[in-house]
């Protein structure tokens, strides 16, 4: 299944509560079960004002679909097409 790095714009999420952002997982979660098994959150990196999510899906469009059910914002997606780390030096 493709990959994809989603930007969002989220003002001040780096200052949320751990309650705020549980209650945001929480909705994603629930968005997620009823979407099916063709699109997965893995996991999201929150900075001051941007949140970095990553997500296993198989079509853009559900990635969207998945943004719009939930309420959350999008800046952009971009699919990944390859990954390297430190040991691609070594390779």
């Amino acid at each position: 299944m493709p990959t994809f790095v989603i930007e969002r714009t989220i003002a001040g999420i780096g200052a949320a509560s751990a309650a705020d952002l549980q209650a945001i997982s929480r909705t994603s979660c629930d968005v997620l079960r009823s979407m099916g098994p063709d699109v997965h959150w893995v996991q999201s990196y929150v900075t001051g004002d941007k949140v970095y999510c990553v997500y296993n899906a198989a079509s853009e469009q559900l990635v969207r679909e998945h943004a719009r059910l939930g309420g959350f914002p999008i800046d952009s997606v971009a699919r990944v097409v390859t990954t390297i780390d430190p040991t691609t030096a070594e390779a």
